[in-house]
Order: C-alpha cells, then sequence, then structure tokens
C-alpha cells in the first residue's frame, strides 16, 4: 500500500521487518518446544534465543536462492553460530509463514477492532444528538415520508455493532497456527510440539491441516474487512448525496485553509467520503482475491502465496485509513436542521398522501379507489408545486368524507415519529 494511506501502526504490523520477526518468533517458541524434551541443548538453546535477522541481509541472500525462508534461516543462522542447525527442526517453510500471518493478523485485527469501536462511538453520539431532527425520508432518491436524521444513524449504529461481531469471529477464526509438516501429518514433527507452540504464541493449533492452513479462513478474514468496506461505502454515499448542492442537509467537515477545487473556489467537495468509496471497490477486489485462494492444488500449491503478500497488508492497511477518516467525518460532520426542514417542506405536503389514503379507506372509500383519487391531486400539486392540502380541500369526494380538522389533523409530522422511540431503546441508545 502506498504511504499516502497508511497509518503508523498498521504500517508497522505489515512492514517487511515485522513480517520476519514473526517468523523468528515461530521459529524459537519452536526450539523452545524441542529443548523441553531435551532435543537441543541449553546452551544451543542460548544462542538461538539471541537470534535475529537483518531484512537487508536476508534479501542479498534471496538474490542467490530465489527463496526467501531458505534465505532467512541463513540469515538468522549467520547470528547464531553452530547452534543454527537446530532452527527449523522438523518444520515445513509453510509452517513458519502462516502460523506467523496468524501473528500479524491477530495484532492488525486488534487494530481494527478499535477502529470499529472507536467509529461506532462516533456515530452513536451524533445519533443521539440528532435523534429528533426532522427530515425527509426518500425512496429511490425521491421525497417518501419524513424520517429523522437520527432515526438514519441508528440504522447505522447497529451495521457497525454486528461488523464488531464479524470481525471478533473473522479474528478468531484465523487466530490458529500450524507446525505440522510437508503435508500436514506431523511425520517429522509431533502434534503435542504444534500444540505448545502454538500456545506460546497465543494461537489454537488447527485441528488438521496440509502443508498449509486452510485457505476458507483466510477469505473469511478478508471478505469480513470487504463488508466493512462496504457499509463505509454505503455511509458515504449518503453523506455525498446529503452534500449535494441541490440538497445541501449536511457538509463534510472543512477547515478554514482547505480548497476544494483547483478551478473554482467556491467549491466544497465531499473528496474525502469519495475517497472511502474508492477503498471499498478495492476491498471487494480483494475478497475475490481471497476466495480465489481457497481451492489449491493436493496438499498445497504456491498460487496464493503472492497474492497474500498483496492483499492481507493491503487489506488491513485500507480499512484502517478508512475507518479512522469515516471516525473524522462523522464526528465533524456539518448538518443543517433547517435545510432538513426546508426540503421536507418543499413538496408541498405530499409526504402525507399515504395518511390520506388510508383515512379514505377508513370512511368506506375502496382502496384503489381511494389511492386514484389521492393520486390524482398529489400529481397536480406536483406538477404545479402548490398545495397538496388546498388540492383536497376542493374536491368534494374527500371533503364530504373528511371534515376539514379531519383533513388538517392529517398534516402532522409527529404521526410519523411517534414509533422512533422504539428503535432507540431496541438499540439500547439512550441520553
Amino acid at each position: 500500500m502506498i504511504e499516502r494511506y497508511t497509518r503508523a501502526e498498521m504500517g508497522r504490523i505489515w512492514s517487511e521487518q515485522n513480517r520476519i520477526n514473526k517468523w523468528l518468533e515461530v521459529e524459537i517458541a519452536v526450539c523452545e518446544a524441542w529443548a523441553a524434551r531435551g532435543v537441543i541443548p541449553e546452551e544451543d538453546m542460548a544462542a538461538i534465543r539471541k537470534a535475529t535477522v537483518s531484512l537487508e541481509r536476508m534479501l542479498e541472500i534471496e538474490k542467490e536462492t530465489d527463496h526467501d525462508v531458505i534465505a532467512f534461516l541463513r540469515a538468522t543462522g549467520e547470528t547464531v553460530g553452530d547452534a543454527a542447525r537446530f532452527i527449523h527442526l522438523g518444520l515445513t517453510s509453510t509452517d513458519v509463514v502462516d502460523t506467523a500471518l496468524s501473528l500479524q493478523v491477530k495484532e492488525a485485527g486488534a487494530l481494527l477492532r478499535q477502529d470499529v469501536v472507536e467509529l461506532t462511538e462516533a456515530i452513536t453520539q451524533r445519533t443521539l444528538e440528532h435523534r429528533n431532527t426532522i427530515m425527509i425520508g426518500r425512496t429511490h432518491g425521491m421525497h417518501a415520508e419524513p424520517t429523522t436524521f437520527g432515526y438514519k444513524l441508528a440504522v447505522w449504529v447497529d451495521e457497525m455493532r454486528r461488523h464488531l461481531e464479524r470481525l471478533d469471529a473473522a479474528c478468531d477464526t484465523m487466530a490458529v497456527g500450524k507446525l505440522s509438516g510437508a503435508v500436514g501429518t506431523h511425520a517429522n514433527i509431533p502434534p503435542d510440539i504444534e500444540a505448545d507452540v502454538c500456545e506460546l504464541l497465543g494461537l489454537s493449533a488447527a485441528a488438521v491441516s496440509t502443508q498449509t492452513l486452510q485457505r476458507d479462513r483466510h477469505a473469511d478474514f478478508i471478505t469480513t474487512l470487504a463488508l466493512i468496506g462496504a457499509s463505509l461505502e454505503k455511509f458515504s454515499t449518503e453523506i455525498r448525496h446529503l452534500q449535494r448542492t441541490e440538497v445541501r442537509e449536511v457538509e463534510e467537515p472543512f477547515h478554514e485553509k482547505q480548497q476544494g477545487s483547483s478551478a473554482m473556489p467556491h467549491k466544497r467537495n465531499p473528496h474525502r467520503s469519495e475517497r472511502i468509496a474508492g477503498f471499498a471497490r478495492m476491498l471487494r477486489g480483494h475478497a475475490i482475491t481471497a476466495l480465489e485462494n481457497v481451492a489449491l492444488w493436493h496438499e498445497r500449491d504456491i498460487s496464493h502465496s503472492s497474492t497474500e503478500r498483496v492483499i492481507f497488508p493491503d487489506a488491513c492497511i485500507l480499512l484502517d485509513y478508512a475507518l479512522a477518516e469515516m471516525t473524522e467525518i462523522i464526528g465533524k460532520l456539518v448538518v443543517f436542521p433547517q435545510q432538513m426542514l426546508y426540503n421536507l417542506e418543499s413538496s408541498g405536503g405530499l409526504t402525507f398522501s399515504q395518511q390520506i389514503l388510508l383515512k379514505l379507506v377508513e370512511k368506506g372509500l375502496g382502496r384503489q379507489e381511494a389511492y386514484k383519487l389521492v393520486q390524482k391531486h398529489a400529481m397536480k400539486a406536483w406538477r404545479e408545486r402548490g398545495s397538496f392540502i388546498e388540492n383536497l380541500r376542493s374536491d368534494p369526494e374527500i371533503t364530504t368524507r373528511l371534515s376539514d380538522d379531519e383533513l388538517q389533523g392529517v398534516f402532522d409530522y409527529a404521526y410519523h415519529l411517534k414509533y422512533i422511540d422504539i428503535a432507540f431503546e431496541r438499540l439500547n441508545l439512550n441520553n
């Protein structure tokens, strides 16, 4: 991932140096298990515990070997001396690489979890703030019926809570190591060593494996990140729509010295939300790759390896940035309640058409007949930008069934909002 979108801590987790540090952590843990069984003498173990690995030296050796794990073992061995013969005892490369990847995912997952919690808290705060900020609800992009901005955001809170559960589950699925050898049969390294090492590393041992951990685990993790990204795109798309000049109900934060366009000084573009939408597209692409990695030949091929070097760092780095970006957008989002009310009232009362329909049905008129009657006056108000209620008042078919007080009583926003609090109670969202 390019530096522009890499936050420091997530970048550190996915750095090449941290990657090989995790390899070394796995190798030393395996040596500890062998030493506990008397296979590695204590004096050799003391040297192994002091092992280090230079990325620069490893890359130099890799030019010769064209094999990164062999290069890693040689570079590490140079810091250990004769005791290096015990490093990688009974292991195959993927034992180390897969288990170390799980350790990196564990670190990255913890960071992403905190990001999700912070975004959820930011949305929750704005949800409560705008619990009763009335606005028009839109379906198909058109005015439908009244809602509140807080109710709209409450839907996002609920969604982010589900994502936290999904992320926790996906991280648990990935918190697994394997040290089972070339085809997973433990021929050269017994299962009890695998169990002890995984426990030492804070992982569970895979119940069964081939040379690899099975990639449904990895696909589950990456698709979970993509799903979170899809929700961020949903949120950002809504913000972009509400910021359109013709709507102008919300606006991304825009600081004093910021410039929105190189050509048009008046522009205040929702470029951060647009950026998040772009990130979501990339995350979905990585999810497809992760799904295609599930099918490997026999006990292992290497087709997944090159892709995972890209998709795991990129997906985690992208989502980490996007979550932090959305948290700041939501926290500093400018909301225009008066514009929301203006837009709500701009249709001349058409948002009450369903209540008129229901009232006429209640008075004995057939539903289809009532629908056509209300639709006729609604379309007239739409075309002429007139008053819906005045159109209704001019029709004897309606006024003979509904008194003026009954008619006027329908045009009350409180009718639409009477159950708003129930959703807040279900979500345990209370001031």
